[in-house]
């Protein structure tokens, strides 16, 4: 018996030094979907927060219902920016086969081309009223490989802005797929306070960028001013970055979550979307990964 409570207590201090979370903490589900029968896309339309295709309808598998509603927030889309008349984007959901083998109802972009404007049609949850808190987040993905054999090319996979970031007062987490000169993909992780003053930075170049294959990414953050701060993205299961300091500048919110995002100047491309997972905190299992 002491034997066993000695090892339980190096686990859980082992636990408690990796700096995610307290081994108490027990993480809610906040909401899951893979765009089973129930949800459906809307056409682009005008909306109260823009140019948007709506995601609406309960999810028959999950029961939960778009748009996403958390952290405060009740409104959200796929966001068309500067889609040149619908000629740059395109969004559908379409039955494929998914990442188990079985046929399965998916969320598929495809950006054609990309403009100095910036086209992208990023799902956005927008209008947080809770933008200090821990959020945890995974999806399967799938991208297509010929976007991703360009050279010296960059695509946006996910990204958070805080309140203030377009007037330099906030900071961005973004995370990316790069492309050398000889056109080999990997992994980018960064914060940045704009596009042009990085914060932090990592390059993950052991981590295989699939090709043509449905992979599982997932991100954590521990929204923070201070060292405990923490930003972690994993592939597969494997850590391509966990950056542990501020997740935001002058104590902003978050002022909007990008959960998905197609966006970049390695065009044409396209990916698919599928099982979405968001908790309150970093689940058991993703921990002890």
């Amino acid at each position: 018996m002491m034997k066993e409570t000695i090892a339980v207590t190096i686990i859980t201090l082992l636990l408690a030094c990796d700096g995610s979370q307290s081994p108490d903490t027990e993480a809610t589900l906040l909401f899951r979907s893979g765009f089973e029968t129930g949800v459906y896309l809307e056409a682009p339309r005008d909306t109260s927060i823009g140019y948007y295709q709506l995601l609406q309808g309960t999810d028959a598998q999950t029961g939960y219902s778009w748009p996403i509603q958390i952290l405060g927030a009740t409104e959200g889309g796929l966001h068309l920016i500067d889609d040149d008349d619908g000629q740059a984007l395109r969004n559908e959901i379409q039955t494929v086969v998914g990442h188990d083998g079985e046929m399965t109802r998916a969320l598929y972009n495809e950006q054609n081309y990309y403009t100095l404007d910036a086209t992208q049609s990023p799902y956005e949850i927008v209008n947080i009223q809770e933008g200090r808190k821990d959020l945890y987040v995974k999806y399967w993905m799938k991208v297509d490989p010929q976007s991703n054999e360009q050279i010296d090319k960059w695509r946006a996979l996910f990204e958070y802005k805080t309140k203030g970031y377009a007037e330099g007062d906030g900071f961005r987490l973004i995370a990316y797929i790069y492309t050398d000169e000889q056109g080999n993909a990997f992994w980018h992780w960064q914060g940045d306070r704009d596009p042009k003053h990085t914060i932090w930075e990592i390059d993950n170049k052991e981590i295989p960028v699939p090709k043509d294959e449905w992979f599982l990414t997932e991100f954590y953050w521990h929204w923070s001013e201070g060292d405990d701060g923490r930003a972690l993205w994993k592939i597969n299961g494997e850590v391509v970055g966990d950056h542990y300091g501020p997740t935001t500048r002058n104590s902003q919110p978050i002022d909007f979550i990008m959960l998905t995002q197609i966006y970049g100047d390695a065009n044409p491309k396209h990916q698919w979307i599928d099982d979405i997972e968001i908790w309150d905190a970093l689940p058991p299992e993703s921990a002890q990964q």
